[in-house]
């Protein structure tokens, strides 16, 4: 449990990071015997690319550490279960183990809409692991929409006071 600790705080480091440049806080790091070799936070507007997941940049990032596109003795955390794509990703990386701190219950492809990393019907199924300091990861989701939401209550005042 200390090593999840150690790791889940270090997906949720850059799930604030991708907060502070206005990008859903999701985190992710990629360990191997016991280095994190790749990290990836939220891009997606930023990099105004769909594919600018926190997993799909880590995973990225362990591969071309790792030299290779096989992360099988791998272990993954992330901040908010995976959406498809990178649930897609996950088991294409052949990463063995994924630590969740959130779950995802509109979106979440391990284990909440589907179980993608734990199909039988695939050739890879990860080892999953759920709720991981989920209160601390479901914690800073919650705080950038509030924040979000009192932006935009702000921005709508602004637009009314200018039409008056």
């Amino acid at each position: 449990m200390e090593r999840d600790h150690k790791y889940m705080t270090e997906a949720i480091k850059l799930a604030k990071k991708a907060a502070m440049i206005g990008e859903v806080p999701i985190g992710c790091v990629i360990v191997y015997q016991d280095k994190i070799i790749g990290r990836g936070y939220n891009r997606r507007n930023t990099d105004k690319n769909t594919l600018a997941h926190a997993e799909i940049s880590a995973i990225n990032k362990a591969s071309k550490k790792m030299g290779d596109w096989r992360l099988e003795e791998c272990t993954l955390y992330v901040t908010l279960e995976p959406c498809q794509m990178c649930a897609g990703a996950i088991i294409q990386s052949r990463i063995k183990e994924v630590v969740m701190g959130s779950m995802n219950p509109k979106a979440g492809c391990g284990g909440s809409v589907l179980n993608i990393l734990q199909m039988e019907q695939f050739n890879h199924q990860a080892i999953v692991r759920r709720g991981v300091m989920e209160e601390e990861c479901s914690e800073v989701l919650t705080l950038f929409f509030k924040q979000l939401r009192e932006k935009n209550k702000e921005k709508k005042a602004e637009k009314t006071r200018a039409e008056i």
